[in-house]
């Protein structure tokens, strides 16, 4: 190892620059230092980022390709509340399946019984979780959003709608998708 003269000691990216270093003039070195840090604080700034809009931007609704919603025009902003799909195939609450539309439409019953039980059970389960935090201000008021296919029978409808009334959800609100009388673009939205 050889021997250097005491003095001050540039780091590895000054010491071949033309003002602090020995200004090398020769090859450049295809090796370049990566600096971590200032990369993992950007990574981490961006992860918050994401993070943080994710929060603040939930889906209150769940779109997928088997059910289109109708078009409205006076609507109103969708509230987070329990969400009955019901697609031309099946009728589901909050992604459990309650049932095929077709035995539905065989029934000569009003109600759907599954369903009933399963939002039933939802309601206890609100009114037990505020019972035991002793909230008294967010009582349950009987709010349920219907997420239907534009092309589902009116009679299942009615058969959704009167067993969300039997079991306690009488403030009933249908997913549109809103339409600008102007522009003809569409946004998902909820109608009383």
């Amino acid at each position: 190892m050889a021997i250097k003269v005491p003095g001050k000691r540039y780091g590895k990216r000054l010491q071949h620059s033309k003002v602090f270093g020995h200004g090398a003039h020769g090859k450049r070195s295809g090796y370049a230092d990566l600096l971590i840090t200032p990369l993992v604080d950007m990574f981490v700034i961006i992860v918050l980022f994401l993070i943080a809009n994710f929060s603040a931007t939930g889906e209150v609704l769940m779109m997928t390709k088997d059910i289109q919603l109708p078009e409205a025009v006076n609507v109103a902003e969708v509230e987070m509340h329990p969400v009955v799909m019901v697609s031309g195939d099946q009728v589901s609450v909050s992604g459990t399946i309650v049932g095929r539309v077709e035995d539905f439409s065989k029934d000569e019953y009003l109600n759907i019984p599954a369903l009933e039980e399963k939002l039933r059970d939802m309601k206890k389960q609100f009114e037990d979780l505020h019972a035991m935090a002793n909230d008294d201000a967010n009582t349950f008021k009987g709010d349920i959003n219907i997420q239907a296919h534009k092309d589902v029978e009116y009679a299942i409808i009615k058969r959704v709608m009167f067993s969300c009334a039997t079991a306690g959800y009488n403030n009933i609100n249908f997913a549109v998708m809103t339409v600008a009388p102007s522009d003809g673009s569409a946004t998902a939205a909820a109608t009383h």
